[in-house]
């Protein structure tokens, strides 16, 4: 009787252990997979080229990074996708110019709340959006800048550590 308590409880030890190894293996796939990255969304109608640009409240944009050709007419389009206020979780677009210190600028823009998050009298933002909040959107139209590389940002404070991308013009 002895053997036969030792062989199920043995059987059953061994197929825990299996069945764990699998659930370990799963979850080591699903957290070293790459996220996947969307593509620039944009269309290109009348000779203005469109983006959507959407934020949610886990502080991310769908998109990293976004090109549009030198001159091009530009209508952005953003949307804040979550469900929370503009008070505790907002986001905005900001286009900076090229050189700007991010992190200065983030730490620079805390104090202007009642400014969208964006300093006054700043020379290093080209273009921005208002604050949105949860199922908000708007949309600005303007002029792509010269060739190069450009950060955009969400001023929101504690946002541009994870709301951040780079808009580059061709």
């Amino acid at each position: 009787m002895f053997k036969k308590i030792s062989i199920l409880s043995f059987s059953i030890l061994f197929a825990a252990c299996g069945s764990n190894t699998e659930k370990k293996e799963e979850k080591e796939i699903k957290l070293n997979s790459t996220p996947k990255v969307e593509e620039t969304k944009t269309a290109n109608e009348d000779g203005v080229t469109k983006v959507r640009l959407t934020g949610n409240d886990q502080m991310k944009y769908n998109l990293s990074e976004i090109r549009v050709k030198a001159g091009d007419k530009v209508e952005l389009t953003l949307e804040h996708v979550g469900k929370m206020s503009v008070e505790t979780m907002g986001h905005n677009f900001v286009l900076l110019t090229q050189g700007t210190n991010v992190q200065e600028f983030g730490a620079t823009a805390v104090e202007f709340k009642d400014n969208n998050y964006i300093p006054e009298n700043t020379e290093s933002v080209i273009v921005h959006t208002k604050m949105l909040g949860g199922g908000e959107k708007t949309t600005i139209t303007f002029d792509a800048p010269e060739k190069g590389e450009y950060d955009f940002i969400c001023s929101f404070p504690g946002h541009l550590a994870l709301m951040k991308g780079k808009f580059i013009v061709e």
